[in-house]
């Protein structure tokens, strides 16, 4: 998110600092190379650096020459769910500091995504403490939740279906509001905490929209119904849409099950019993046992049974596998004892560093496939929807990559929720 926010808005023609620890990501990104796979970023980005308006640095005094920061640090989950803030507290002392040394007035932009409550009870509290100086006297805050995607992230900067600006002075939302001159879409301004609440009411609804079409093909395939069928009817009453309704092993990535987790603890800790938000948690964590009970009801005892995987990312055209519903299948695939084929066209390196070893990783999907026992198919990259892949082979399609209806013509076929 934050690489793809510099070079979106150093495109736009602003002067651009991204300040990163990693000293190996900032080599790559000042050589034009982004560290993360994104459709269209890599060009842009040499476009940026060609023009001298981004470039990547370690040093946090880069700050003191510019007007805005943006705040675009990871919030990752606690092991009990809850949102781990160690990253944002560090940025915001560090912030801090160089706002201590600066004599023209900075807005800071939070583009993090932080529980509702954050940005004024624990953000501008350390900016304060090290800066020496009170919010409104020297620098203003401002919250800009991000809602980009995982592979189309710079089209969704470019044409975003709304752009969310908390403020507490109307000065720092006018700033942000400026950063988007040039782009079409509805502005809504509120305050600070419901901008917060804004991001996390959007993916747990999302979230929400995946388990309910899964648990409707659960019972579909009880019953004999092609779930797809179910949700093209549905898709038509303009209250529901289209979107999130493909049902198969869950979902993944580095939001939903993150902000989710972090939403149903931050109710915990309200003393607020989050039902829904646990149910939808319980029916995606579920969801992946399926594609194994399925194999183990085909091909009995899974030691030593030689699976073939195709797809590892959490989704087509990311190398991301954080929270993949694939490593979880391979983790129980691998403790009953069953050897591991993999291919993924992204996500094989990424894959590799938090995986067990012993797995075999292929060059091709043609290769993943040869010589296994049967074929899972976790993620529904364009590529795996080559029916030729599947001829012969006992396959468990956990993303509808092919037509069911065609795919018993030519295969041992078995969809997970349909």
């Amino acid at each position: 998110m934050g690489l793809v926010t510099a070079t979106a808005l150093a495109s736009k023609g602003h002067n651009v600092v991204l300040i990163e620890k990693d000293k190996a990501k900032i080599s790559s990104i000042n050589k034009g190379k982004a560290p993360i796979a994104e459709d269209g970023l890599d060009d842009k980005l040499s476009d940026c650096l060609k023009h001298n308006c981004l470039r990547a640095v370690e040093n946090y005094q880069e700050m003191l020459g510019t007007d805005v920061t943006l705040v675009c640090v990871g919030t990752p989950s606690n092991p009990d769910g809850s949102i781990d803030l160690s990253y944002i507290k560090q940025s915001a002392r560090e912030i801090g500091k160089m706002l201590g040394k600066k004599t023209e007035r900075h807005t800071v932009v939070i583009r993090s995504t932080v529980i509702p409550g954050t940005t004024r009870g624990v953000i501008i509290p350390a900016l304060e403490e090290y800066s020496g100086h009170k919010l409104h006297d020297a620098f203003d805050v401002a919250v800009n939740p991000e809602f980009l995607q995982e592979g189309s992230a710079l089209r969704c900067y470019f044409n975003p279906d709304r752009i969310i600006i908390g403020e507490d002075d109307k000065g720092a939302g006018d700033t942000v509001e400026k950063l988007y001159e040039g782009i079409s879409a509805p502005i809504i301004r509120t305050d600070i905490p419901t901008a917060e609440m804004v991001k996390y009411a959007s993916n747990a609804f999302l979230a929400t929209k995946i388990s309910f079409i899964n648990e409707i093909g659960n019972l579909c395939q009880k019953l004999g119904i092609d779930v797809y069928e179910v949700a093209k009817g549905i898709s038509f009453d303009y209250r529901i849409g289209d979107r999130f309704l493909n049902a198969g092993l869950g979902f993944g990535g580095s939001c939903l099950p993150k902000d989710l987790g972090a939403l149903v603890q931050a109710s915990r800790g309200l003393g607020y019993h989050a039902r829904l938000l646990e149910s939808v948690m319980e029916v995606n964590r579920l969801q992946v046992l399926k594609i194994i009970q399925a194999v183990e009801q085909k091909l009995g005892d899974l030691k030593n049974k030689k699976i073939s995987i195709l797809g590892l990312a959490f989704k087509p055209n990311t190398d991301d596998v954080r929270s993949a519903p694939a490593l979880r299948v391979i983790e129980m695939l691998i403790n009953k004892g069953a050897m591991v084929k993999a291919y993924d066209p992204m996500a094989m390196p990424n894959a590799r560093a938090v995986l067990p070893e012993g797995i075999e990783y292929c060059r091709s999907a043609e290769e993943a496939v040869r010589g296994g026992d049967c074929v899972l198919v976790l993620t529904e990259w364009a590529e795996f929807k080559n029916e030729s892949l599947y001829r012969g082979e006992i396959v468990f399609d956990g993303r509808r990559v092919v037509d069911p209806r065609n795919a018993k013509t030519f295969c041992d076929y078995q969809g997970i929720c349909w």
